[in-house]
């Protein structure tokens, strides 16, 4: 059989339309394929072969129509979305055992459009970190080079989609967790304005940023998931009720007369040469193909990691008050009263970062700081907003760096939290006002792929995404493999 795991989800879904494969053999192709690389990646935590087949079988009695452009295509599943009877853990010790007993709605949504998931994908731990190395089960490793960092906390997902394992996975963002390890992968990832995507049945980190998204190879298949997963869900309160069009529909090349901004703080100190290069020839590709782009400025998006790590934080400490010892997880048994329960099992049961940021978020809301912290960052939230809102009432997108490096060495900052939180510089601003980001290939330095931000008005993903594909029809970064998808580097 030929190659599928190097197809589209288009060519993909063409073969099972005319039953030149059927869904039983690509989902077995898939995990055979998982096997074969899975010893050098690393991205998945479980993987859910039996239920996989059994609903590929289903599938195929059922038959697939042109008109379900994803039936009968795997999928992977970020392991901080909840499936129900497939151990859903957010790579903690705290969950290791944890098996749901319902579905997320973004699992609800994946089943009813015939998508097939074959697994959950390592993260860091409760998506606490930006290279996958907090995860209490394993290290991904880049696709490109296994030697560095995927990225994170969606670094499974990233690098199980660029090293070819799945043709596409769900990842999700809370100050850069799509867009970073997409941008580390050299693959396209999608964090959507916040509320376009259900929340419900996705593990909290902080509520007030975390979004759902997908990752895939090339814009349109990104295009193609979104439409899948997005819609109003009563059983969440954040969800918006904003109307969903088809993502794929203005996907022609044509961005003749498009304005685009680029903020100078984007390219400022911290931004390798390699990048900057990158992203400076992308505004070029823009004007090209009859854009204007205009230089910007975002003021307060300096101040962007200070506010995340308060209010991220603060949530998170709120969030995992669950994780007690009692209900379900982990339950530390060297205890001898009720107070060792909680306090055994807390300690027990998260990781380092984990409790940094409980402990940061915990001093945030204590009383006597409330006021000098986490009010402050939410003022200067609102301050950071209405940078985006002022330069949206002239632009239609704004472009910049999705990352200011290249993906960097295994170890190499784990121990470092300053030079870890930095990596989230250039994404964290969009969490907090609430806008959709994302990344696409945009080129290489020293041989890593480098990621292009886009970033959009709320609810204008149909934009962001025709931009972003035709800066991928004028370029050829999308079309580069890693070695692992027979690239021959």
């Amino acid at each position: 059989m030929e190659k599928l795991y190097d197809k589209s989800l288009t060519e993909l879904h063409d073969l099972l339309v005319s039953k030149e494969i059927t869904a039983t053999d690509l989902t077995q192709a898939t995990l055979n394929r998982i096997n074969e690389t899975e010893k050098d990646v690393d991205s998945f935590i479980t993987i859910s072969d039996e239920k996989a087949l059994e609903q590929a079988k289903a599938i195929d009695l059922k038959g697939i129509t042109e008109s379900n452009p994803l039936a009968g295509i795997p999928i992977g599943i970020k392991d901080n979305i909840v499936t129900k009877d497939i151990l859903t853990t957010a790579a903690s010790k705290m969950l290791h055992n944890f098996n749901p007993i319902y579905d997320a709605t973004v699992m609800d949504k994946v089943y009813q459009a015939d998508m097939i998931p074959v697994g959950k994908l390592n993260m860091d731990e409760f998506a606490m970190g930006a290279s996958t190395e907090t995860s209490y089960f394993k290290k991904t490793k880049n696709a490109w080079d296994h030697s560095k960092v995927p990225g994170g906390s969606s670094g499974g997902s990233a690098a199980a989609v660029a090293a070819g394992q799945i043709p596409v996975s769900l990842g999700s963002d809370t100050g850069g967790s799509i867009r970073q390890p997409a941008s580390f992968n050299g693959i396209v990832g999608m964090k959507p304005t916040y509320g376009r995507v259900s929340r419900f049945g996705l593990i909290a980190f902080s509520s007030s940023l975390d979004q759902i998204g997908p990752m895939t190879r090339n814009v349109q298949d990104n295009a193609l998931a979104l439409n899948a997963i997005s819609g109003f869900d009563e059983k969440d309160g954040t969800s918006a009720g904003a109307s969903v069009p088809d993502f794929t529909a203005g996907l022609t090349g044509d961005i003749k007369g498009m304005k685009v901004a680029l903020p100078k703080e984007y390219l400022g100190e911290g931004v390798d040469a390699g990048v900057r290069e990158a992203v400076l020839k992308a505004a070029e590709t823009f004007k090209s193909l009859g854009a204007t782009v205009e230089e910007v400025s975002l003021p307060h998006s300096k101040y962007g990691v200070a506010v995340y790590y308060i209010i991220a934080s603060s949530e998170a400490s709120s969030n995992l008050q669950r994780f007690d010892g009692i209900r379900y997880g982990y339950r530390s048994e060297n205890v001898k009263n009720l107070e060792d329960v909680y306090v055994n099992s807390r300690s027990e049961g998260f990781g380092i970062e984990v409790k940094r940021r409980i402990m940061l978020g915990t001093f945030s809301l204590s009383a006597g700081y409330y006021d000098a912290y986490f009010k402050k960052a939410g003022q200067v939230r609102t301050l950071i907003k209405q940078d985006f809102d002022t330069v949206f009432e002239k632009y239609d997108i704004i472009i910049g760096p999705a990352s200011p490096t290249v993906a960097f060495g295994l170890g190499e900052n784990i121990n470092d939290p300053i030079t870890m939180y930095m990596n989230d510089l250039l994404t964290i601003p969009v969490n907090l006002a609430g806008l959709p980001g994302m990344s696409v290939p945009a080129g290489f330095s020293e041989g890593l792929p480098v990621g292009l931000q886009i970033i959009g008005k709320p609810f204008d993903e149909s934009t962001m995404y025709k931009a972003a594909y035709a800066f991928e029809q004028a370029t050829d970064f999308h079309t580069k493999k890693p070695v692992i998808l027979g690239g021959n580097d």
